[in-house]
């Protein structure tokens, strides 16, 4: 007989809750291997690639491309025994057990790891037993509920609140509501925060998920008024969904302008000697095949001015009430690709070679345009760079990533007329900016830190005294 298995979506990163399908790699009656990459998919940080974690026969692709769907939702089914020959062993030692009522009914397995943790906390949330939960491979992110009410008592709406009959109770409202013996509607934590801050009533949305659950695609649907509109065709507008990258994006960047305070300071350099000093280089052994660009320059500056001055790589951490000093540089590059704004990091840049971080810069971003860069490339940066120069831009105010303490925007290069020993002569000029969190950065450092950067692309030689 068939074996099926469900492949639940996974946490492909830290707190990722959900993920646009891109595109399959197998077809339905495919044979798979343990490890074969099966689907991409597009979470919050990057465009990911999947493997199934069985051998078998594909038997029904559960999503669409272009769906959203969130951690733990079923995408697949494999046929892991298509020849049945584990269950003819496993029934002519009479060893094998007989399934569930709603296995035999559906005709699939859920997922499970070599070995299944116990229950989490709050696993029973809703109302749901722990035998319904879909069990997830060991690892993988969250788990999926089945919601189930549990049958009603007859000891009085405080006892359903008391056993969780109703789940958490939110609102006054939703307090009232309980008292007065009418039902919450059924939906996670995180869900009801979206339909408060989308000002949706949740007993107004029909839920779609597994026992009646309301996921957020319901209640973005609420908001809509209709299912989410991609394109709008015969008139002069259109409208896409915000999701993955760009959504992601958003979010950080509101987050930082509201919770940091952020300072941007300007400075105008002449870069004359560092073009004459990267035409050089590039005839050089050393440099042979590598791209050096002028970013690589100032991501070098960067990362000696930091020695000076490590306030500008340093974390305010609000949870513990610290400033966490790193002695290391772990350096985001903001890079445009067609998905959105993302900030892959390279890792240790202050002990690079020019050569050395002038190549990684190279392949780091050639790898986001791409939209290959995977979601670990992304975490825990220390001091981020932008290059807006490479769009003709003299300069701006960064907003700095989260979890960091400033940013650095470096312009373009232009033939400018400058004044030189008393004469005005054209000259290769560029303009900085620099935006540091005021709580853990001082206007004297922060105008240390930049006027070293800009000593450094004003004189390479400088490098010699640190």
């Amino acid at each position: 007989m068939p074996d099926y298995k469900q492949f639940p979506l996974p946490d492909t990163a830290e707190g990722l809750t959900e993920a646009e399908i891109l595109s399959w790699r197998v077809k339905p009656g495919d044979e798979v291997q343990v490890n074969q990459i099966v689907i991409e998919v597009e979470t919050a940080k990057a465009a990911v690639e999947l493997p199934c974690p069985w051998a078998g026969v594909v038997t029904e692709l559960l999503v669409e491309p272009g769906q959203t769907v969130e951690v733990g939702t079923p995408i697949l089914t494999v046929d892991v025994d298509p020849g049945g020959t584990a269950s003819a062993a496993s029934d002519a030692s009479g060893a094998s057990a007989a399934p569930s009522a709603s296995a035999a009914k559906n005709g699939v397995q859920q997922a499970a790891g070599p070995a299944e943790a116990a229950p989490a906390a709050g696993s029973e949330e809703n109302g749901a037993p722990a035998e319904d939960e879909m069990k997830p491979l060991v690892g993988y992110g969250s788990k999926t509920v089945t919601a189930k009410r549990r049958p009603r008592k007859d000891h009085g709406p405080a006892s359903d609140v008391q056993n969780g009959t109703f789940g958490p109770v939110d609102t006054p409202a939703q307090e009232s509501a309980l008292l007065e013996g009418s039902a919450v509607p059924l939906a996670k934590p995180p869900v009801r925060k979206l339909a408060k801050d989308l000002g949706i009533d949740l007993r107004t949305v029909t839920g779609s998920g597994s026992g009646g659950v309301i996921t957020r695609e319901d209640v973005r649907h609420a908001a809509n008024g209709a299912q989410p509109v991609t394109v709008r065709t015969g008139e002069r507008e259109r409208r896409v969904p915000i999701r993955g990258v760009r959504k992601a994006t958003a979010q950080a960047m509101v987050h930082s302008a509201f919770s940091a305070p952020h300072v941007t300071e300007f400075l105008t350099v002449d870069v004359t000697p560092m073009m004459e000093l990267r035409a050089k280089l590039k005839d050089t052994p050393a440099f042979a095949g590598v791209k050096l660009t002028p970013l690589a320059f100032a991501a070098k500056a960067m990362c000696l001015a930091v020695q000076r001055t490590p306030d500008v790589n340093a974390e305010w951490d609000a949870e513990s009430g610290e400033i966490v000093y790193k002695d290391y540089v772990h350096l985001g590059v903001a890079a445009a690709t067609p998905r959105g704004l993302v900030v892959p990091k390279v890792r240790d840049a202050d002990a690079m070679s020019l050569a050395e971080l002038a190549g990684a810069l190279t392949e780091l971003t050639e790898t986001a345009r791409q939209g290959k860069t995977t979601p670990a490339d992304m975490l825990n940066g220390t001091i981020t760079i932008t290059n807006v120069g490479v769009f003709g831009v003299d300069t701006g105010t960064p907003i700095i990533n989260p979890g960091e303490s400033a940013i650095l925007a470096f312009g373009a290069i232009r033939d400018t007329p400058w004044v030189v020993d008393g004469e005005v002569v054209p000259r290769k000029v560029c303009q900085l900016s620099l935006s540091f969190d005021h709580r853990v950065v001082d206007g004297e450092q922060g105008s240390r830190f930049l006027a070293d950067v800009g000593a450094l692309l004003a004189d390479p030689a400088v490098a010699m005294t640190y």
